[in-house]
């Protein structure tokens, strides 16, 4: 379409980016309060160990049932990637595209760069899909309104900033911008990717690069070389670098495209003390020495 009739043809999501935040809005909220009631009837529920408080706005916030279905449609694990990550491509792209318009048919290098870099976070998620499967998300916390809102809402309208703010502040970064901010973006990616692997070869049973671990009284393994011997989140540190690369394209000229690492530090700074208390629940005394022997959260040397 955009290549046959014009970008003038896809600037929609751009031009109705509030009524799209309502949208989604009401949806989230429409969809919490229903799975919410719904957890109280029919067939027995499992239910998430965070959210069986018996405190209402607690077990909203956090989403009661841990897994509801529609037949055998598990709700959450879809909404977990397919909705939001895609919403947000096709945004940015609306933002390319009213660029495009207003440039006289042409994005600038910044802009270029925007799209590679979330298209392909975006991509890499859904190849990897079934990864999701062990995160914190899926594997503890209920499908309430923190992670219907941010699914259907939050990511595609506020990933999306940097493109927006590109849309109408073209920035031209030029060759050297242009490979730095890359080479920053791909450190990231190659830590984020290859952490990850390293976990879900491990979880799978495999040990290809002949990792190090340490065997609990419970008769699980934990890692502690290759990059989880670097810190308990590697994979933290590899997302936070990318998402400062997502920003650099937009320049320093304001702190509002710098929103989404700040936001995304504080998350996964409470996320890795959600899962430190977790774990210290559930492995005692090893975790006690599992974290001497990894002592770094995400960033080795700081944090």
């Amino acid at each position: 379409m955009i290549y046959n009739n014009g970008p003038q043809t896809f600037t929609f999501l751009y031009e109705h980016y509030l009524g799209l935040i309502t949208a989604t809005f009401v949806w989230s909220y429409s969809q919490s309060i229903l799975l919410y009631i719904w957890s109280f009837f029919g067939h027995p529920k499992l239910l998430a160990l965070a959210a069986n408080s018996g405190y209402h706005i607690h077990d909203f916030w956090m989403g009661r049932e841990l897994n509801p279905t529609i037949g055998n449609f598990d709700l959450k694990v879809f909404f977990e990637l397919r909705p939001g990550l895609i919403g947000w491509v096709l945004v940015n792209i609306s933002c390319a595209c009213e660029q495009a318009v207003r440039n006289g048919g042409k994005i600038t290098d910044s802009m270029m760069l925007v799209l590679a870099f979330q298209g392909l976070y975006v991509l890499d998620a859904l190849y990897n899909e079934p990864a999701v499967l062990s995160t914190m998300d899926v594997v503890t916390d209920g499908f309430g309104i923190m992670l219907n809102f941010g699914d259907l809402c939050w990511v595609p309208m506020v990933y999306s900033l940097q493109a927006r703010y590109l849309a109408f502040n073209p920035v031209e970064l030029g060759w050297a911008g242009a490979a730095g901010i890359l080479a920053v973006h791909m450190i990231g990616y190659w830590i984020f990717r290859s952490a990850n692997l390293e976990k879900n070869d491990f979880r799978n049973g495999h040990n290809p690069k002949n990792l190090s671990f340490m065997e609990t009284k419970r008769g699980t393994r934990l890692l502690t070389s290759g990059w989880w011997g670097v810190s308990r989140h590697p994979n933290y540190m590899g997302d936070l670098i990318m998402a400062l690369s997502w920003c650099l394209p937009t320049g320093f000229n304001t702190p509002i495209t710098y929103f989404y690492p700040v936001y995304f530090l504080i998350l996964l700074v409470h996320r890795q003390r959600r899962d430190d208390e977790a774990c210290h629940q559930k492995y005692g005394d090893d975790w006690v020495e599992y974290q001497k022997r990894v002592p770094y959260r995400i960033f080795p040397y700081i944090y």
